[in-house]
């Protein structure tokens, strides 16, 4: 099975999720400068089932976390819904340091 490959799309504000050469998911966002609204997770239909919108959405969690200078608006419903199943991710959504 080909590798998987995640990178950051800055000029279309998505994050992408290839398998080999193949586009299996992506992850839409807008940047305001303090906070990265997480838009819409799709997975391209034949690709469904395995896990992929779970891989986008760990990997660009993670690399807003790395960066250290933005917060998580998760306007998805799917990545609502994966912050719910890992709260210990919580500290990088907007309005973390309130609670």
């Amino acid at each position: 099975m080909p590798e998987l490959t995640f990178t950051n799309d800055r000029s279309a504000s998505r994050f992408e999720l290839r398998r080999g050469e193949e586009l299996v998911s992506v992850l839409d966002y807008r940047d305001n400068g303090r906070t990265i609204a997480l838009t819409r997770a799709f997975t391209s239909p034949q690709h469904r089932g395995h896990g992929y919108a779970a891989v986008i959405t760990e990997r660009a969690v993670g690399e807003i976390e790395a960066a250290g200078d933005r917060t998580v608006l998760p306007v998805c419903w799917y990545v609502a819904d994966w912050f719910a199943a890992n709260p210990d991710r919580a500290a990088v959504l907007e309005g973390a340091a309130a609670r």
